[in-house]
């Protein structure tokens, strides 16, 4: 081995080790809803040496990146055996995106990925790109993980190379390692992203959060946070989706929006974290937001406080699809801290934390919009005479 190739191995060990055993710590003051952290969690970086680089000096002397990894970032979550796991969405520098685990000892630093990504199951028409993972541990004791699935679009030239057709691909585990390809989801929609698998039966029923789109970009006629029936997995149909969430002018769920991981369930209810799109001179601008909804009746939201509960900040900002927040797993731990996993541009996976206790009162007790102007202002305006006289 020459001493260009072990010189070079040490230096990328010692950044490699540096990096994912650096502590995360809380920025203050932050707004009393929830924590930031000073750094992402997972960024290409953290992904394994042994992925990116041939190890053998023989086969690649000057140890160049054989795989590389453009970003790692939208990723669902689960609590496992006492430890906190992200299945993590991975970009390859060819533009294919994995399923690939990694596990903290505390939720918030220290991720180290599993030795293997995860080997998804393809179904007789082949995944082009997987995305978005959502993990659910369903109370019929399976951990169902619902995707994106996009292909190509069959009804568009051969010369169109970027319209494609997104779908709701479903598959099943009990250890998190071997999974089980269960057929896409069917639902009256011809496009279908940003799909939940609900963690409880509903009237003996599987239920599904959807997105009903017409097209693979636009809305079209579709939007809004669907909720649907299904009565099986092994070939689940959804006959009729209801809106329980619609896109509403000038809010920041204007031009899309979709439920991000399963919600919480609460003593006054179901918690839901959202993303929300909407345009600007720069391009789309995604945030999130919360909402709950009544514990018997799934349709009906019953809070909602106006606006973002967390949008992109600084470098958060800057990606390969800037001005992006976006979430697909939280974790509700033992204690009440609830630990959102969120990705920023499209480029890398940071966590907040927050209390259940604390989410459900700000749902509770934050202003709702008004939808104008001026109602704003009457909600600022009763704040302020409020703290006056005290």
């Amino acid at each position: 081995m020459s001493n260009f190739f072990e010189t070079r191995m040490a230096q990328l060990k010692a950044v490699h080790q540096n990096l994912i055993t650096a502590p995360n710590t809380v920025v203050a003051p932050g707004n009393g809803i929830f924590e930031r952290y000073q750094h992402p969690v997972l960024t290409a970086a953290h992904t394994p040496l042994f992925w990116r680089y041939d190890l053998n000096p023989q086969t690649n002397p000057f140890l160049m990146e054989r795989f590389g990894i453009n970003a790692v970032f939208n990723a669902g979550a689960i609590k496992w055996q006492g430890k906190y796991l992200v299945a993590a969405r991975v970009e390859g520098i060819d533009r294919k995106s994995f399923f690939a685990i990694a596990e903290s000892p505390n939720g918030i630093d220290q991720f180290q990925f599993w030795d293997y990504p995860i080997t998804m199951p393809e179904t007789e028409d082949p995944d082009i790109n997987v995305y978005d993972l959502r993990l659910v541990a369903h109370e019929d004791g399976w951990i169902y993980g619902l995707f994106c699935s996009e292909r190509k679009d069959p009804g568009v030239p051969a010369s169109d190379t970027s319209s494609a057709v997104a779908q709701a691909g479903m598959a099943r585990t009990k250890d998190l390692i071997n999974w089980e390809r269960l057929p896409d989801l069917k639902t009256p929609s011809p496009q279908q992203r940003n799909v939940v698998l609900h963690p409880e039966f509903v009237q003996g029923k599987y239920a599904f959060y959807t997105r009903p789109q017409d097209g693979f970009i636009s809305t079209g006629t579709g939007g809004g946070i669907g909720f649907g029936f299904a009565d099986s997995m092994s070939n689940a149909v959804v006959d009729t989706e209801t809106i329980i969430h619609e896109r509403q002018y000038h809010t920041v769920y204007e031009v899309k929006n979709g439920q991000g991981p399963a919600p919480i369930k609460t003593p006054r209810g179901w918690l839901h974290l959202a993303h929300g799109v909407r345009n600007t001179a720069a391009g789309l601008r995604y945030v999130l937001y919360l909402f709950m909804t009544d514990l018997v009746d799934l349709t009906k939201v019953i809070h909602q406080p106006a606006g973002y509960f967390l949008a992109p900040e600084g470098e958060e900002r800057v990606g390969d699809v800037s001005n992006v927040a976006f979430s697909n797993g939280w974790i509700l731990d033992d204690d009440g801290t609830v630990f959102i996993y969120y990705a920023s541009s499209d480029t890398r996976l940071h966590v907040a934390t927050s209390s259940l206790e604390r989410l459900v009162d700000y749902c509770v007790n934050t202003a709702e919009d008004g939808f104008r102007s001026a109602a704003s202002v009457e909600t600022l305006k009763d704040i302020i005479r409020k703290n006056k006289a005290l």
